[in-house]
């Protein structure tokens, strides 16, 4: 009885005094973005719903973004430090009231875990900023990439192709 109990002590010791836990490695992430700011920084540049969702990985409402029903060629870029994202000719309408797109521009979108929901989703990022933009998920057309970027449009610009 008394080894099990030292086992248990042992074990929730390790537990509660580990040095890499979430809040620790997303600090980390955070701080290794080339366009770095404090968080009254980014309270004051972005929109109070942009603010929440690129900083707080908060989710706008569905339907809500007027980028849904851009079709229009040109770029989607980040709304908080202008990184080019995702092109118009990959995105499609997913039908849930996201802008959707089936890839993103190499190199310019980070991916993590996030276990939000209590399950592990691919949350993706802007690789410049950090800035939150949505999730992919395995679900897109099964004639290009499968993927869909599930992307708030708040934390998109789109910027038109000159034609």
């Amino acid at each position: 009885m008394i080894a099990l109990k030292n086992t248990l002590i042992l074990l929730f010791s390790v537990f509660l005094f580990q040095c890499d836990g979430t809040a620790q490695q997303k600090k980390e992430t955070e701080s290794s973005f080339k366009v770095t700011k404090s968080d009254a920084q980014w309270k004051q540049d972005l929109s109070p719903l942009a603010y929440n969702v690129m900083r707080k990985a908060a989710t706008e409402r569905p339907f809500s973004s007027p980028l849904n029903k851009e079709n229009r060629k040109g770029t989607y870029s980040c709304a908080a430090c202008d990184t080019p994202l995702f092109k118009g000719q990959y995105k499609f309408d997913s039908g849930t009231g996201w802008p959707s797109f089936d890839r993103e521009i190499k190199g310019n979108v980070a991916f993590s875990v996030d276990y939000e929901l209590g399950h592990a989703r691919t949350e993706e990022h802007c690789a410049t900023c950090g800035g939150h933009l949505g999730h992919v998920f395995n679900d897109g057309p099964s004639e290009t990439t499968g993927k869909r970027h599930c992307v708030n449009g708040v934390a998109l610009k789109f910027i038109p192709e000159h034609e």
